[in-house]
């Protein structure tokens, strides 16, 4: 049975379509939920200590969620782990319906744990 490391305060705020794909991969993978929804001062942090590289990230409109693979029941970061991880993901949102973009498939600074919502198909929320 696939053990789901699912902390609720780590997706409240995120985007009703990334939580369907989050909760189909729930059904039958062994992963983390890292981060959700960040705060201003949270993504200025992350821009800070080189995590990220822009203050316009999905995540401060909970369109992106990190997720991380799990060896041996505790979170990885190892590559090697991410891109069946990847596949699994991918797959998840193919079966409800959802695009979904990984980090890891990005060109310059890939990021293993990072899924988000597309911008063609979401754009920017104005709040």
């Amino acid at each position: 049975m696939p053990m789901v490391i699912l902390h609720p305060e780590r997706l409240d705020g995120i985007h009703p379509d990334l939580m369907k794909v989050v909760m189909e991969l729930a059904e039958g993978t062994e992963f983390a939920v890292l981060e959700g929804l960040r705060t201003i001062e949270r993504q200025r942090q992350m821009v800070a200590r080189g995590s990220s590289r822009t203050m316009n990230s999905r995540h401060l409109t909970g369109h992106a969620v990190d997720l991380a693979p799990l060896d041996h029941g505790q979170v990885s970061f190892a590559w090697p782990l991410y891109y069946p991880f990847a596949e699994l993901v991918k797959q998840a949102a193919a079966e409800v319906q959802v695009p979904i973009e990984w980090g890891g498939d990005w060109e310059s600074f890939k990021d293993g744990p990072h899924w988000q919502l597309p911008w063609v198909a979401y754009p920017r929320v104005t709040r």
